[in-house]
């Protein structure tokens, strides 16, 4: 399970390290909630995101949900294929990033891979 190296927010976003930067995804539990994802609202590059805060919304067939950061930084790049084809959320959430963070000043607390499991399982 490559997810097992991600940290969890419990707002069901995950977040890796790679190339120096932080990349944000939302969780499989995440996707499964939404249903069919037809819509992102992305930041732009060079935008603050502050830990705890929405950075930008998926709308899905069922509701429109906001994106909370789960770290504070600056926006390094976005998926700009996700503006095309939301749908990847839903088909690939771990390999789907949403945005990339670089100069990460605070994080939410973060959970590993098992006790996010154990989390979802009361959300249910």
């Amino acid at each position: 399970m490559e997810h097992l190296n991600y940290q969890f927010s419990r707002s069901h976003e995950w977040v890796k390290e790679e190339d120096g930067l932080t990349w944000v995804g939302i969780s499989d539990f995440a996707q499964n909630a939404l249903g069919d994802v037809v819509f992102i609202n992305l930041p732009e590059v060079g935008d603050e995101v502050t830990a705890g805060d929405p950075f930008g919304d998926v709308e899905s067939v069922k509701a429109v949900s906001d994106l909370v950061s789960p770290v504070t930084g600056t926006v390094a790049e976005i998926n700009e294929e996700l503006l095309d084809s939301p749908e990847l959320l839903n088909s690939a959430p771990y390999e789907t990033w949403i945005i990339k963070v670089e100069n990460v000043t605070d994080t939410e607390e973060l959970l590993s891979a098992a006790a996010y499991d154990a989390f979802c399982e009361t959300e249910e």
